[in-house]
């Protein structure tokens, strides 16, 4: 089946709220899923015959310091290992047409670790302290260089 990457719509709110286990117990992210929902910050990844579905999502903002960020990627429980995730943080890395993006994780979170690592990225820092025992680690991905690999030129 063809999938498709677009943004999210403020109609899809609910949906996107649903697939997220944090949401469910957490006031924080799901203000925060609609206010980047709201901003145009939000990005969908549905399967083209069944565009009101989403099978994961993503968030794409400025907020590290001007630079291109991605804060969130969330794929459903039912989705997960089928490139999904994939699709969201490449169409997020096109959509920003930058020449670097950054992006962090838990350290204790393997699968975005070893998605992250298949994409290019690098790992650029830690931040201590936010979640107890577990370090947010920072990463970067220089796109235009990526470009350059890939394209030879």
């Amino acid at each position: 089946m063809s999938r498709q990457f677009r943004r999210a719509g403020p109609g899809e709110i609910e949906s996107l709220l649903k697939i997220d286990p944090v949401a469910e117990k957490d006031t924080y992210r799901r203000e925060y899923i609609t206010r980047a929902v709201r901003a145009g910050e939000c990005w969908v990844v549905c399967e083209a015959d069944d565009p009101g579905v989403p099978l994961g999502y993503g968030c794409l903002d400025r907020s590290f310091f001007g630079e291109w960020f991605i804060p969130l990627v969330v794929v459903s429980s039912a989705n997960r290992r089928s490139g999904v995730g994939r699709q969201i943080v490449s169409g997020l890395e096109q959509h920003a047409g930058a020449e670097k993006i950054f992006t962090s994780t838990n350290a204790s979170n393997s699968p975005m670790r070893q998605l992250l690592t298949n994409l290019g990225y690098q790992h650029s820092g830690m931040v201590e302290n936010l979640d107890p025992g577990d370090p947010e680690l920072i990463f970067v991905k220089f796109l235009s260089r990526a470009r350059i690999d890939r394209d030879g030129f």
